[in-house]
C-alpha cells in the first residue's frame, strides 16, 4: 500500500440474486450500476468518479461466496496482490485464494487475517 492512496481501494456486496439485489441499491441510492465484464464473476459498479474521494465498489455474484453477515469484502490496493498476500503469510495471516487475473481489471487474491476477517489484495500486475 502506497503513502499515496487511501487504504481501501474497492469493496464488493455480494449478493445471491443479483436482479433483487440491484433493485435494491438502484432504488435505495437513486443510482444506475453499471454492468463491469469480468471472468468468472458477475459485477456491477456504483456510479464512479476517478477523481473525487471515497472508493469505489461494486454487487458480486460469484459461485461458492455468499452473501449475508460477512458478506462484504474490502480490497487493499498494492503492486502486486502476491507479494502482499505472502506478507500476510509471515505475519499470521492465511491465503484463502491465491493470485488470479479479472482480465483487464488486474489480479486479486484473498488473506485471512489474524482474526479470521476475510479481505481481498488488488493489483494490476
Amino acid at each position: 500500500m502506497s503513502a499515496k492512496c487511501n487504504p481501501v481501494g474497492w469493496f464488493e456486496i455480494y449478493v445471491q440474486d443479483m436482479d433483487r439485489a440491484k433493485a435494491f441499491y438502484e432504488k435505495t441510492f437513486d443510482v444506475t450500476l453499471e454492468r463491469l465484464e469480468s471472468p468468472e464473476v458477475e459485477l456491477w459498479t456504483f456510479p464512479m468518479q476517478p477523481d473525487a474521494p471515497g472508493c469505489a465498489g461494486a454487487l458480486v455474484g460469484m459461485s461458492g461466496k455468499d452473501s449475508g453477515a460477512g458478506g462484504t469484502l474490502v480490497y487493499f490496493p498494492g503492486p502486486d496482490c502476491a507479494a502482499m498476500a505472502e506478507r500476510a503469510i509471515q505475519n499470521g495471516g492465511r491465503i484463502q485464494n491465491g493470485k488470479k487475473s479479472i482480465g483487464e481489471h488486474g489480479f486479486i487474491a484473498h488473506v485471512l487475517d489474524t482474526e479470521g476477517n476475510l479481505i481481498g489484495l488488488h493489483s494490476m500486475q
